[in-house]
């Protein structure tokens, strides 16, 4: 097991269905790992490798709208003039199309020519994103854990379409978690990647050594989860009475 493995390895205990996959954003190409034999859109990748290959993609790789919001190519006219989207029936003119790629966060042209993926089980560097598939109770304890010490809310952030970008580029650009359901993405679900309830997880390099940490303290299935509400509701009143009588004294 690699240190990488081995720093990240509290995700093992949620026993996902789907692997975790560490993303990694290059100027240059990536010693030791193969190139992908395939043409793939860019979410489509995900797939690949929580299958279980490890592997690095170039612009030659990409279908759909990848090399552009990695800054690996021009500005696309036929995408960016909004006509693509009502013709898939997205949205009702190109005026509504067009104005989403203001929000679209994309990289700097050439600053990245290679993108690394791997399954967490055979990480060999440390990831820009790792990107976790959950169910909603997996979810739930990932979220809490990203504000166990810090309180720092969490948002999710997205479009109906380039789900990518939301997926892999704003996490690395904002040092923000992020957060999406695949069934909310017109690109996901028109390629049917995963199935419906899970939610596609995205946590920044910087926020890493956090998350593990508290995961690694924090109660994941705290008592109020256990006693059902009217004992919750109790539990809750009593705290709140005790530290009243603390003030009081």
């Amino acid at each position: 097991m690699s240190s990488i493995q081995q720093d990240l390895s509290i995700f093992n205990k949620f026993k996902f269905e789907r692997k975790p996959v560490g993303v990694k954003f290059l100027p240059t190409k990536p010693d030791g790992i193969k190139k992908l034999d395939k043409i793939l859109d860019f979410c489509e990748m995900l797939v690949e490798a929580q299958d279980g290959s490890t592997f690095y993609v170039t612009k030659e790789n990409f279908t759909c709208i990848g090399p552009l919001i990695l800054g690996m190519v021009d500005s696309d006219p036929i995408f960016e003039s909004g006509r693509v989207g009502p013709k898939l029936e997205v949205f009702k003119e190109a005026r509504a199309n067009r104005r989403i790629y203001q929000f679209i966060p994309r990289l700097a042209k050439d600053t990245v020519n290679y993108v690394t993926f791997s399954p967490l089980d055979k990480l060999s560097f440390e990831p820009d994103v790792l990107i976790v598939t959950a169910d909603p109770s997996q979810a739930e304890v990932i979220l809490r854990a990203n504000s166990y010490t810090t309180g720092n809310m969490w948002s999710a952030k997205g479009t109906s379409v380039a789900a990518c970008a939301w997926l892999y580029i704003y996490p690395y650009v904002s040092g923000e978690l992020n957060f999406m359901m695949p069934g909310f993405s017109f690109g996901m679900r028109s390629r049917r990647l995963f199935p419906e309830g899970l939610l596609l997880i995205s946590i920044p390099r910087v926020l890493l050594p956090n998350i593990v940490k508290n995961l690694q303290d924090m109660n994941w299935v705290p008592h109020s989860y256990t006693i059902g509400r009217e004992e919750h509701k109790k539990k809750v009143k009593g705290i709140v009475e005790a530290l009243r009588q603390e003030i009081a004294i």
